[in-house]
């Protein structure tokens, strides 16, 4: 039985990752930590674990999470994380991060995104890039994992079969994307205030995303080459969940038959990715870790839609699925 610890349940991605460990057959929820501030009984803080969980959120004690932990769930903060993990991983505990401070290679595209200094780069090297249906080798090896942000997930396993086998030009690629407002985290607003949010849909973040380097870096390593991605995303009224539109250019003719059989052929085996007949739905992914893709061509336009749950395939389900291929675990375990 793998023993988890989560480093900062106060957050959406710590209640979720609680929801799916508490039916998970091959691991036991052992640790609760958050700041001094936001401690005190898990169910307090989230109604829906009255009853089912009433463990105590603490602050952050090394020596005792080395003691009752085998892996740590650390859904802290960009530019935070970086600061825990290497104790935790000096401490023996296997780490599954949620923050960007593992993700991205170059150190110089993180400190221009982020705007800090990186201050552990030599984790930063050993860390492997947690989405499994590409990386997956990688993950099994691994004592730190870099949880992937939730855009680069959708769009990524939307057009991934086509830059693995060079079918698109890697010049320009795509991607259109709108999540719902938890993408935002938990912390309040104005701008995500309901008045809003309610009956509106905006842009953000207009060539400045920070999700947009770690795109390019998962298709680059997928292509086998640099590609590059113009990426716009939008918010949404409504709670969770990412559909993404990406647009490629293909290096000769291609048939949509040619692309279903391509795509089913790519993810055959995958237990979290379904190749669908037509665009797909938000509502048809919440609550689960699933990807649902399906890909067209448009005018000469290869044109590849995805839809995930941002909070579960983007963030704490794929965290447990990494969890699970660490440590030889059936990778659905807890997920289906």
């Amino acid at each position: 039985m793998v023993r988890v610890a989560i480093i900062g349940a106060s957050g959406y991605t710590g209640a979720e990752s609680i929801e799916i460990l508490l039916r998970h057959s091959g691991a036991k929820l052992t640790y609760l930590s958050a700041l001094p501030e936001e401690c005190g009984i898990i169910s307090d803080m989230f109604g829906r674990f009255k009853g089912r969980c009433e463990m105590i959120v603490e602050p952050l004690d090394l020596e005792k999470l080395a003691d009752v932990a085998d892996v740590a769930l650390c859904c802290l903060p960009h530019k935070v994380s970086m600061s825990f993990v290497p104790k935790m991983l000096e401490a023996g505990v296997k780490v599954v991060d949620f923050s960007a401070d593992y993700r991205l290679k170059d150190v110089a595209v993180y400190e221009k995104f982020y705007g800090v200094k990186h201050t552990d780069t030599d984790n930063l090297a050993k860390a492997a890039f947690g989405l499994p249906e590409l990386f997956r080798e990688k993950i099994k090896e691994a004592e730190l994992v870099a949880n992937p942000g939730c855009f680069p997930t959708g769009a990524s396993l939307a057009v991934a079969p086509l830059l693995k086998e060079g079918l698109i030009e890697a010049e320009q690629v795509i991607v259109n994307a709108v999540t719902g407002a938890s993408g935002a985290g938990k912390n309040p607003s104005a701008k995500f205030h309901f008045p809003n949010m309610n009956e509106n849909i905006f842009a953000y973040g207009i060539g400045v995303h920070r999700h947009m380097p770690e795109i390019e870096q998962i298709m680059s390593d997928t292509a086998g080459k640099p590609v590059t991605v113009l990426f716009q995303p939008h918010v949404g009224p409504f709670d969770r969940g990412i559909l993404s539109t990406v647009y490629s250019k293909p290096k000769g003719k291609v048939t949509n038959e040619q692309l279903v059989k391509l795509y089913e052929d790519f993810y055959a085996g995958e237990p979290f990715v379904q190749v669908c007949e037509g665009s797909p739905n938000v509502k048809d992914v919440a609550g689960t870790n699933y990807c649902h893709v399906f890909p067209t061509v448009v005018k000469g336009t290869v044109v590849c839609f995805s839809a995930i749950d941002n909070l579960i395939k983007g963030a704490s389900g794929q965290a447990i699925q990494n969890m699970n291929i660490i440590f030889g675990l059936d990778e659905t375990l807890g997920l289906k």
